[in-house]
């Protein structure tokens, strides 16, 4: 993509909520949180073990927004980080990656967020935030830029910007106006309860939107979350408890194993792709991007199962690639990446 507002790429028509047609442009804007990741030196260890940490950019809309673009798509970025060396720092990151940060604000009164993220010995991920209150949480409504969410082919978010206020309002005012304009809405919970004030608040806030989403992605532990403890390999389950009237499209990314995909006309399960794994940060947000990018400018899409089913195999490969490096966003593939490895597992 070059470097040129979104608003000049190439321009489509959709459908508002009225049924008008209005111009949308085939990028990808993404909603939220952008962070600095804390990740040790050394892998396999606690934080409290970790003998010194190496700072990564991160945080998953961010990283959905890097993805798409270092695929050779088009995305777009709105949220907030502070007016300091790091929130500095990760909108020139964005920029190097091509993302669009024309609604990207900087708070003077607030600090960009932390993070100190470990995957243990034992396989779990271990987090520690600082967010009291960060820079993100504090997104005013008046500070979106109205315009370019309506721009929007797909509008994508997650649930941790819905935890606080401003955030909360201006989280619901984007949907809202995106929604209205015809964009598709994508919702990736990205469930970290350590952010939450308490398992039911977490339970009841990524609930409470979950119904206006046409796209969904969840992953195993959080559909048993979700649902008080039910299987999640149960197809009834995902279809009776998760999958709502309007939506078009549900995802289960289920790691190395691949993703399961359900629509109302039929679902399935697409194999993973085999990698040596160094971290699994970003490894969701990259399976993301990696669908979102090709959505974005095929927006029937999920109508075509074949079609569906290419596109869902490409989003494994762009999430296997990014668990073979650390962190998250220095580690989401390029395109020359992802078909080099694909061509060399069907090889």
């Amino acid at each position: 993509m070059a470097d040129k507002p979104i608003s000049d790429n190439l321009q489509r028509l959709s459908l508002n909520s009225k049924g008008d047609s209005v111009v949308k442009s085939p990028f990808v804007l993404c909603f939220g949180e952008l962070l600095i990741d804390f990740v040790p030196t050394i892998n396999g260890v606690s934080l409290a073990e970790a003998p010194a940490f190496k700072k990564a950019p991160g945080g998953a809309p961010a990283n959905v927004a890097v993805c798409v673009a270092r695929l050779g798509g088009s995305s777009a970025f709105i949220g907030k980080v502070g007016e300091d060396e790091f929130g500095h720092m990760l909108a020139d990151v964005l920029k190097e990656n091509k993302v669009d940060i024309s609604g990207m604000r900087f708070d003077s009164s607030a600090r960009t967020a932390l993070a100190f993220v470990t995957l243990r010995a034992d396989g779990e991920r271990e987090f520690m935030f600082f967010r009291n209150p960060s820079a993100d949480m504090l997104l005013r409504e008046s500070e979106l830029d109205i315009d370019l969410i309506k721009k929007a082919a797909i509008f994508h978010y997650g649930s941790i910007s819905l935890i606080e206020e401003p955030c909360k309002s201006s989280h619901l005012a984007a949907m809202a106006i995106a929604k209205k304009s015809g964009s598709l809405l994508s919702y990736d919970p990205n469930l970290r309860l350590a952010l939450w004030p308490s398992a039911n608040a977490a339970r009841e806030g990524i609930m409470s939107i979950w119904d206006q989403a046409d796209i969904i992605k969840i992953s195993e532990d959080e559909i048993t979350f979700l649902t008080g403890g039910d299987d999640p390999y149960n197809d009834d389950v995902v279809l009776n408890k998760l999958f709502h009237p309007n939506l078009r499209l549900l995802l289960v990314s289920e790691g190395s194993q691949g993703c399961r995909y359900y629509t109302k006309q039929f679902k399935g399960r697409v194999p993973g792709l085999k990698v040596k794994p160094v971290d699994t940060t970003g490894a969701g947000d990259a399976f993301v991007g990696g669908l979102l990018g090709r959505l974005a400018s095929d927006l029937n899409l999920y109508q075509d199962e074949n079609r569906l089913r290419e596109a869902l195999y490409f989003a494994n490969a762009c999430g296997a690639l990014t668990v073979t490096k650390n962190g998250a966003i220095p580690a989401l593939p390029t395109i020359d990446e992802v078909e080099r490895l694909v061509s060399e597992v069907a090889a």
